[in-house]
């Protein structure tokens, strides 16, 4: 653990203090643009151009991802792009037969997962104190945490591929007990969901479906 003290923790504080001001003042809100490519006119996609996606696209998407936040900055979300034909052959196993077409069709699938050991990084994620213990022996509160915070880093993940004009499906249509002996087995990881990724062949979208209004699932308290 290293953990900054004294005047070089003042400092940092300091330096962190004013960048979220100067973000703040230059960019203080996203355009209705922006939110509407990420969120609010974003479609789930189910088939793909025949267009590659870079290595150099999915090391931004991390870069993104990574700055998310997480509880204690644990950061437990673990990624497999899925490129090849042997990495596809081996996905497959796990999918429902309906989704094993749009996988393949797709330039890249990520396999969502979480590493249950997350805990066993905080030295280095959460330097001002061993938070180790809350973790340790604790099996069940290791995976609680493992998986809301992976999710939500799975939930970045989509936003941020969107962010530089890529087109993302998740998928949950698959086996996580075949998915995890093929890729993580003798590991501390397991699976959450998956994520096609790439440009979409939009014709084969249909009308965007029904969402709640505001007084259907909010209240006040």
């Amino acid at each position: 653990m290293s953990a900054l003290t004294g005047e070089a923790l003042a400092v940092a504080r300091a330096e962190a203090q004013k960048a979220v001001r100067k973000l703040r003042a230059t960019s203080p809100v996203l355009s209705d643009a922006a939110i509407d490519l990420i969120l609010r006119d974003a479609r789930s996609h189910y088939a793909w151009q025949d267009r590659p996606v870079s290595d150099d696209m999915l090391h931004t998407i991390y870069e993104i991802v990574a700055n998310g936040p997480t509880s204690m900055n644990c950061c437990p979300a673990r990624f497999v792009f899925v490129k090849s034909p042997e990495g596809k052959a081996r996905l497959a196993k796990s999918l429902k037969d309906k989704n094993i077409d749009k996988m393949m069709a797709a330039p890249v699938t990520a396999i969502i997962a979480h590493d249950l050991e997350f805990w066993k990084e905080l030295p280095f994620l959460f330097p001002h104190e061993d938070r180790r213990p809350h973790f340790e022996g604790k099996p069940e509160h290791s995976q609680d945490t493992a998986f809301r915070n992976g999710t939500l880093q799975g939930a970045y993940f989509m936003i941020a591929a969107r962010a530089i004009g890529l087109d993302v499906g998740a998928m949950s249509g698959f086996s996580n007990d075949i998915c995890d002996r093929e890729f993580f087995k003798g590991t501390s990881l397991r699976s959450n969901f998956l994520c096609n990724i790439g440009y979409a062949d939009e014709s084969a979208l249909f009308q965007k479906l029904p969402r709640f209004a505001f007084d259907q699932v909010c209240s006040y308290a």
